[in-house]
């Protein structure tokens, strides 16, 4: 088929390759404007472009595409079969939705309806799911709401990151989307309508989204939170009004158990280890931390560093 390609990060590079590889000619690859990256600011290309480059194929990076005349006069004069989209970051507009014969197909990183929005993989594993998979659909204007072709199921592991789910779900999600074209191609498969019932939503992430809450959540709820949101927002609190990154964390074993009663947030120090209270009499272990301003240590030198009496909580405003 003749195709267009829209997609921004890592996630859909393995889809772009799959397409090529499967003799699918791609006309265009149209990918997000180079960004500022790392603490120098240098303008990079997202890992898309990088990809489309290395295989000879020609990339647009319009700022806007709802209204740039531009940009809809050269995807009307390739007329593509379909427009594949995975993880491009933009709301596709209508115009673009009826343009190819067969649509826009989109590669969507959830067992659908759950988790429709921009971030469905790092909700799935902060929210505990003990699977999650890919999906793919033909666009609609509702969010993440057209019918649906194709899924896959996966296991998340009780220690897996969303970091690593990444790499696993856009691997496998590649020839996902190549069935899904042959299957269309072939005439044998058909979009079925989705389930709106049970649906949840995976908004963006927010940097508050990393802040611990010690008090409302237990501490497997707090660890699942951390495996979501690596690399980033991450798991933060504060410690006398500064900033603490807790950069790596396990649940307490249930046999640990802290002399008298704390409350949320309160610290124990035992034997060079580090560990906070959380709601339901649960408690976290922290690993490594990083204080503001400081260095990111292991959790003994850390509190080689510094005097912490167990009246200390984390999380409180500066008195």
């Amino acid at each position: 088929m003749k195709l267009v390609f829209c997609g921004t990060p890592g996630f859909a590079v393995p889809t772009l390759e799959a397409l090529l590889a499967a003799d699918h000619e791609i006309a265009l690859v149209v990918s997000q404007p180079d960004r500022p990256v790392g603490r120098a600011q240098q303008l990079t290309a997202p890992p898309v472009k990088q990809a489309a480059l290395a295989a000879g194929l020609p990339v647009v990076q319009p700022e806007k595409i709802k209204n740039n005349a531009e940009f809809r006069a050269q995807l009307e004069a390739i007329a593509p079969d379909a427009i594949i989209v995975v993880a491009y970051g933009r709301i596709i507009p209508p115009w673009m939705l009826t343009l190819p014969r067969l649509g826009c197909i989109n590669l969507h990183g959830s067992l659908l309806p759950k988790y429709r929005g921009a971030a469905p993989i790092q909700w799935a594993v902060a929210m505990g799911d003990a699977v999650t998979g890919n999906t793919t659909m033909l666009l609609e204007e509702g969010l993440d709401t057209g019918p649906i072709f194709l899924q896959q199921t996966f296991e998340i592991a009780p220690n897996q990151a969303a970091v690593d789910l990444f790499e696993l779900l856009a691997h496998a999600g590649a020839p996902l989307v190549v069935e899904t074209l042959a299957g269309l191609a072939a005439g044998t498969l058909h979009p079925q309508p989705q389930s709106h019932e049970g649906a949840t939503y995976a908004p963006l992430l927010d940097r508050e989204d990393g802040r611990m809450d010690f008090a409302a959540r237990t501490a497997r709820e707090l660890y699942d939170r951390w495996r979501g949101f690596q690399p980033w927002p991450g798991a933060f609190t504060t410690l006398d009004g500064k900033k603490l990154i807790v950069h790596k964390l396990i649940v307490a074993a249930p046999d640990f158990a802290p002399v008298g009663v704390a409350e949320p947030g309160q610290i124990r120090v035992q034997n060079h280890r580090l560990f906070a209270a959380c709601a339901a009499n649960t408690w976290l272990e922290f690993l490594e931390l990083q204080l503001e301003g400081k260095k990111r240590l292991p959790a003994a030198e850390f509190l080689r560093g510094m005097q912490l009496p167990g009246s200390v909580r984390l999380g409180l405003p500066v008195a």
